[in-house]
This record gives C-alpha cells, structure tokens and sequence, in this order.
C-alpha cells in the first residue's frame, strides 16, 4: 500500500530545526496542557517489574518521572537539544527506571528485532516525516505480543476546526508537526490493529490508540 501524501509533508532537518527551535521553552508550552496524556498512556501500559520499555521521541523526558521504578525505560529522539534537557532531568530527579536516552531517528532505529516489550509513541505520529516508517520501525523491534501505544493529535471531525487544521497545513515545515493527520488514513498507511482508542488531554482533542503488536 503506498503512503498517502499527506503523510510526506516534511523533512527530517526541518523537524531537528523545529525541534532546537522549541527545546528551551517546550516544558513550559507542552508540559502542563499534555501531561494528562502522558500520565494516562504509562497506566494504560500496565508495567510490571523487568518490563522493557521503548519511549519514541522522548523529547525532554517529561514522561520518564511517570515509569515505575521497576522498569527498564529507553528514550530515543532526533533533537539533541531536547536530549540534553531529558539527561539532565534524570539525573536531578533520580530516575534509576532509566537505562539509557539516545540520539536515533525513530524512522531507522538501530535496536536489534523483538527487543521491547512495550513500545511507546507520545505526541510523535505527527511529527515524523513518514510515519508508515516509524510505526513499521516501531512494530519491528517490539516483541510478538507486545503492546504499541500511541498518544496524538488527529484530524478533528468538527468541521470548523478541519477546516482550520487544513489551512495550517502548510505550516508544517516551520511548526515541526503535521496538523492535519486524519486517523483512517494513518491506520490504513501502517496496518495497525488498534484495540482500543480513547480521548485525553483538553476536551479529548487527543487520542490514545492501544495496540498489540502482531
């Protein structure tokens, strides 16, 4: 099946650039207003001790304080400026869940197949230039069986704020992320089975998708 074109609206350069452009003011634009989704996708994972886990796009760790301590937590993220602040927070805050955060483009990671139990995506779907590549990537090195849980922003079925995602779109370069990615399209894009979907954050204007992998 061939990806849908609006899947292919950025480069990787410009999502690093946008990205550098954030770093220093992301916890305070992004923290706060998405924290209600972080905090419901690490419960919706139902960690258990040994766990071993995947966190795509990690940014500036937000999440990490949120894994249990029993867990393995590894970050990955293409922004070595938002990397930095996710180091130094896991040393401030003593975070021992977290084994390793590293610069890696989550379109072509370079774990070895199977190696997660849970591989996670918050707020990230819209923001990888393909993201047919990263669920595939994402599929690949979780274990058969495993969960895939993603958390972001879709396309609204109201028509006034599609409308307004729409004519945003062509922003997409300069903002880092795609505003108008529609649902249907990107489970048919990537295959995935999706057990379940629910709304968090503001007015559940985001959605959760849980999945099992294979």
């Amino acid at each position: 099946m061939e990806t849908n074109s609006k899947l292919q609206v950025m480069s990787l350069d410009s999502v690093i650039s946008a990205y550098r452009r954030y770093a220093g003011i992301y916890d305070v634009l992004f923290g706060p207003i998405m924290h209600p989704g972080r905090k419901r996708i690490v419960d919706a994972l139902s960690c258990r001790p040994g766990d071993n886990i995947l966190e795509v796009g990690v940014g500036t760790g937000l999440s990490l304080p949120l894994y249990s301590h029993g867990v393995r937590v590894t970050g990955i993220d293409v922004s070595r400026e938002m990397l930095d602040i996710a180091r130094r927070r896991v040393v401030r805050e003593l975070l021992p869940q977290v084994e390793a955060i590293l610069e890696m483009d989550a379109q072509a990671m370079s774990f070895p197949d199977a190696r997660f139990d849970k591989v996670v995506a918050m707020y990230v779907v819209s923001v990888v230039p393909d993201p047919k590549k990263l669920v595939a990537e994402m599929r690949r090195v979780c274990k058969p069986g495993g969960d895939i849980v993603i958390v972001n922003h879709f396309s609204s079925r109201n028509p006034v704020l599609g409308r307004m995602e729409t004519l945003l779109a062509p922003c997409s370069r300069l903002a880092g992320f795609r505003p108008n990615l529609d649902m249907s399209e990107f489970l048919a894009n990537t295959g995935l089975h999706v057990d379940e979907i629910r709304g968090t954050n503001l007015f559940g204007y985001w959605k959760i998708l849980r999945c099992r992998n294979g």
